[in-house]
């Protein structure tokens, strides 16, 4: 992964390279030294993105006291006089959530933000939203073998006019001897809705499986002609379901229909989740020492809570 991001400069400044390790073993950056590479001139505007930065990680369920510590340090300013320059030492996680809350117009803050996509997807994901995430994933998945199945069968010679009964033959094989208008009646799935798309993710890897498994089958022995492509989705989907049975699973006939999948998209676009971090992400500047307080300085501190 490229961890170089632009400076308002043009040079390029490695982020992994502003990295420093503190008495507790953990790594932090300086925000003095974050600023200009998140394209802040102004010290001002950099300490808000900040102070709006510590919100966000109280909000995110996560102390902001093991993320961001003062570390103020004096520099003279002539003539024999010193006066303390405010600085933060940042964990990984709080540098995230800067570039989350920084001026989006900035070209550096963009491309903090790509940088930091890929790790923070995997924090961000609450246990309920990884199932959404996960459930989805799979919806599309299922949508791109159901095309890939179809485009095996024509080449295995299957008509236009046979290519619902050929789909619905693996439906038959799987969910016991049921069409696809038999399992929405079943499941009192209305007519005009996909049926995948209430399918939860366990029907969804059964039927993905059924696909797949198919696909291949048509390609490895040759088949070639309607009624034999037919007889064969049928016969992996009774092969699916008999390993189902063996393993004492749910016959998928008997699954309850899941929410609507565009539902499911629509709370994952528009949810704030809570962020659960790792355990190495979690310690953040506290590094080894994040169980080391006396449990009377943790009640003290949460006494207001």
């Amino acid at each position: 992964m490229n961890d170089e991001l632009v400076n308002s400069s043009g040079s390029r400044k490695s982020f992994e390279q502003l990295k420093k390790i503190n008495s507790h073993g953990a790594e932090y950056w300086s925000a003095r030294e974050l600023q200009p590479l998140l394209g802040y001139g102004q010290w001002r505007r950099f300490a808000e993105a900040i102070a709006r930065s510590k919100a966000s990680c109280e909000k995110s369920g996560n102390d902001p006291k093991y993320h961001f510590a003062d570390a103020g340090n004096m520099i003279n300013t002539g003539k024999g006089a010193t006066r303390q320059m405010l600085d933060y030492e940042l964990s990984r996680f709080a540098c995230y959530l800067i570039a989350q809350n920084g001026d989006p117009r900035k070209l550096e803050i963009a491309s903090s933000q790509k940088y930091f996509a890929i790790q923070a997807r995997r924090q961000e994901l609450s246990d309920a939203m990884a199932a959404d995430a996960e459930r989805l994933e799979i919806r599309k998945q299922a949508g791109e073998e159901f095309k890939a199945l179809s485009g095996a069968a024509r080449e295995a010679g299957v008509e236009s006019r046979s290519f619902g009964i050929f789909h619905d033959a693996g439906y038959k094989g799987l969910y016991g001897g049921r069409g696809k208008e038999q399992i929405k009646a079943r499941k009192k799935i209305p007519a005009e809705e996909n049926l995948m798309d209430r399918m939860d993710t366990t029907e969804l890897a059964a039927n993905q499986f059924r696909m797949t498994q198919t696909r291949d089958k048509l390609i490895r022995l040759g088949v070639h002609g309607s009624d034999q492509a037919i007889r064969t989705h049928e016969q992996v989907g009774q092969e699916v379901r008999a390993a189902i049975e063996r393993i004492g699973g749910t016959m998928p006939e008997n699954i309850p229909p899941a929410e609507h999948i565009k539902q499911v998209e629509k709370r994952l676009k528009e949810s704030t989740p809570r962020v659960e971090l790792e355990e190495r992400d979690a310690k953040g500047l506290a590094g080894d020492d994040y169980h080391a307080e006396p449990e009377a300085d943790e009640c003290s501190e949460n006494s207001g809570e």
